[in-house]
């Protein structure tokens, strides 16, 4: 029997990773991993094995995942750590025996004008030099980065940003997630997933969208990525967090978030989700 880990399996993603992969293999072979094993409970009583892992006890790792076969390490939230912590769970991984890993990273990571993509490159890097059988599944945006704000930008009637002209091939966080559970189950090794959305849309087409289907005009309007990073300071961003969300919408600008190999959508079998159901979903329709 082969045991399937999942790690940080209470974030945004992981939960969206668990249900997908429950659906393809038994819950007796899934091992979900998290800081606190009690918020996976539901989990637990389907019959997965839920264990304690916090990447910032690297100690306690190899023995979290005795047993695993394959590991998907969902990167961690803590920016400025990730590098530090994903060495600590590739080792862990090593020491437990683990033969399979598959690693969330970034699109276009040795090439993104993304300042996030230096610490996804930091970890392919450390893969690639661990020995292990891994796959990387490169991830663009999600489709839910994008609604958090709608209610007070429709009220404004304004959505601000600095990613200009630029494409985005955003796709669900199910969809990602989707493609993640094939590869943990399927993936061979050696492989590169560029994952992003079937259809590219811009700002101004978000904005439009967001108009037709509120019924209020909403326009976008772009800034420089100084000034978006100093407009969102003002609304309480801490100043770190600024400005690492203005340089991605900037790096937005030279596409740096545009793929249109359809990788994800042949990897899941279905079309990826389209941002104007994201749009609707959030807007309760």
């Amino acid at each position: 029997m082969t045991i399937y880990g999942v790690t940080g399996a209470t974030g945004k993603l992981g939960h969206f990773v668990l249900d997908e992969l429950l659906q393809k293999v038994a819950a007796k072979e899934v091992v979900a991993f998290a800081r606190d094993p009690a918020k996976l409970a539901d989990y637990a009583a389907m019959g997965v094995d839920v264990r304690a892992a916090d990447y910032d006890q690297p100690e306690k790792l190899p023995a979290a995942f005795d047993g695993v076969d394959r590991l998907l390490l969902i990167s961690g939230s803590a920016l400025g750590e990730r590098p530090r912590q994903h060495q600590a769970v590739i080792d862990a991984a090593k020491a437990a025996g683990v033969s399979y890993m598959a690693y969330t990273s970034i699109l276009d990571a040795p090439n993104t004008p993304i300042k996030l993509g230096e610490e996804h490159r930091a970890t392919e890097k450390s893969l690639a030099e661990s020995g292990l059988t891994y796959d990387l599944l490169r991830n663009g945006w999600y489709n839910e980065n994008y609604i958090g704000s709608l209610g007070p930008q429709i009220e404004a009637g304004v959505i601000t940003g600095a990613a200009g002209k630029g494409k985005i091939s955003s796709a669900s966080r199910s969809d990602l997630a989707a493609g993640a559970a094939t590869v943990l189950v399927n993936g061979k090794g050696g492989d590169i997933y560029e994952l992003a959305g079937d259809t590219a849309w811009t700002m101004d087409e978000f904005a439009a969208e967001v108009s037709r289907q509120s019924g209020k005009p909403v326009k976008y309007v772009d800034m420089s990525e100084a000034d978006y990073t100093q407009s969102l300071e003002q609304v309480g961003l801490p100043d770190f967090i600024a400005k690492v969300v203005a340089n991605s919408g900037y790096s937005t600008s030279k596409d740096a978030l545009f793929n249109d190999s359809g990788t994800l959508g042949k990897l899941i079998g279905r079309p990826t989700t389209p941002i104007s159901q994201t749009i609707a979903k959030a807007l309760g329709k």
